[in-house]
């Protein structure tokens, strides 16, 4: 392992290999996220990608390899224990409090991670983008869906994280509101200094973000590199086209 791997905050993935029974999700994958750094993970539906932010997040546990945060080991630890060294992972659902108001949903993310009111100030001028100013007192599930999910990624950004894993952030939104997610990570990475782990089927949303993803099918890194560059190579073409129809078998929620 590299020493720049180390760097506080830093993401990095050991030759990680995860298999349920006879079935083998990934094998032998590697790659590094590096601290305030942007990388997408792109795949055909079943490449297991969300298996994968399942692990890094504390959720399931690997068959082989290691998952390093900086210098320290975090695959096996809890959840809870991950996100106070500084990961956390949104879902490709909403995932809000039901019955609580906009206010509530976010103060409820701070006792978590155990943050104080101020960070709200920071995430100011997000909240007012979005609009959730405007219904901050109102029943989160009552609300748009769209409205809903930014509500659920500013939840995950209201911790503090370093590092930040995005799980199809724009699954279920509108074309019309996509561009919220591109503002969503501009904000985190420049406001925040969050590094940042991309999972996204959204083509043009990876090309517009992302400087370098990486390419999952088989269970294997394929590809990586420039997203044009590595969009037009014929296998990973070929993986797209190959790959399941069928939601990813893997997923883990």
């Amino acid at each position: 392992m590299t020493t720049h791997s180390l760097s506080a905050g830093a993401l990095h993935a050991d030759r990680i290999a995860k298999s349920f029974g006879g079935l083998k999700v990934f094998h032998d994958v590697s790659f590094t996220v590096p601290a305030g750094g942007l990388l997408g993970v792109i795949g055909p539906n079943g490449a297991g990608k969300t298996t994968m932010i399942n692990i890094f997040s504390g959720r399931l546990g690997l068959t082989s390899g290691q998952v390093m945060l900086g210098g320290t080991r975090i695959d096996g630890r809890s959840t809870f224990e991950i996100a106070m060294m500084g990961l956390v992972r949104s879902f490709q659902h909403t995932a809000i409090f039901n019955g609580h108001s906009v206010e509530t949903n976010l103060l409820s993310a701070l006792r978590f991670s155990r943050r104080d009111r101020s960070v709200l100030e920071r995430l100011s001028p997000l909240l007012d983008q979005f609009g959730l100013i405007d219904n901050w007192q109102r029943n989160a599930e009552v609300m748009p869906y769209g409205l809903q999910k930014m509500l659920g990624l500013t939840m995950a950004l209201a911790t503090q994280p370093n590092m930040l894993l995005l799980d199809e952030p724009a699954a279920g939104l509108e074309k019309s509101e996509r561009a919220n997610i591109d503002t969503y990570v501009k904000f985190a990475r420049e406001e925040f200094g969050c590094g940042i782990l991309l999972v996204e089927h959204d083509m043009e949303i990876i090309k517009r973000l992302c400087p370098s993803v990486i390419v999952l099918d088989g269970g294997r890194l394929i590809a990586e590199g420039p997203p044009t560059d590595v969009l037009s190579q014929p296998h990973v073409i070929n993986a797209y086209l190959g790959g399941s129809d069928e939601e990813d078998s893997d997923v883990t929620h």
